[in-house]
């Protein structure tokens, strides 16, 4: 498959679930891994202009936790980033799950995958190269960070869909 078709399929995808099919198989295509079973928790994580976290992958777990105040943001102010954001952030996290927990291989992984999959000049891959660039804002939670207590927790329908074909 070519960087355009990436491209193209990342356009064309209808939600978060079909951003995370997209994001699966760049890694196991890239890496030669997957990982089935994830869950996507959309949570109210907050944020302030000063700093606010795009998602955390609990170690050990089977969810990864999205910030909807951070994804609710960048779809008011500049929708056409949202599908280069979420697929940034879901193959940043995904990356964790599979094992790659530390931060800064992380993100060069993430940049690795996204330089093939869409090229250098592609958003998607410039959001892993320096996501400030774009929103100055942003930050990484640290090794040990801890969540905010949670008042919801929205989970994701349909998400990790390709790997739960055998549920009727």
């Amino acid at each position: 498959m070519r960087m355009t078709d990436y491209a193209e399929e990342l356009e064309a995808t209808n939600g978060l679930p079909d951003i995370f099919e997209l994001v699966k198989k760049a890694v196991e295509r890239e890496l030669g891994k997957k990982r089935a079973g994830l869950m996507l928790g959309l949570s109210e994580l907050g944020g302030t202009r000063s700093g606010w976290i795009g998602a955390y992958y609990p170690v050990s777990s089977n969810i990864i936790v999205m910030n909807k105040t951070s994804l609710r943001l960048i779809e008011e102010t500049n929708p056409s980033l949202t599908k280069s954001y979420s697929f940034h952030i879901l193959l940043h996290e995904y990356l964790h799950t599979i094992g790659i927990i530390d931060e800064r291989k992380t993100r060069q992984k993430a940049v690795e995958i996204s330089r093939t999959m869409f090229g250098s000049d592609h958003p998607t891959t410039k959001m892993a190269e320096d996501i400030t660039k774009f929103f100055d804002y942003i930050v990484y939670p640290v090794f040990g960070w801890i969540p905010p207590k949670q008042s919801e927790l929205e989970l994701v329908e349909g998400f990790d869909r390709s790997s739960v074909t055998y549920i009727t």
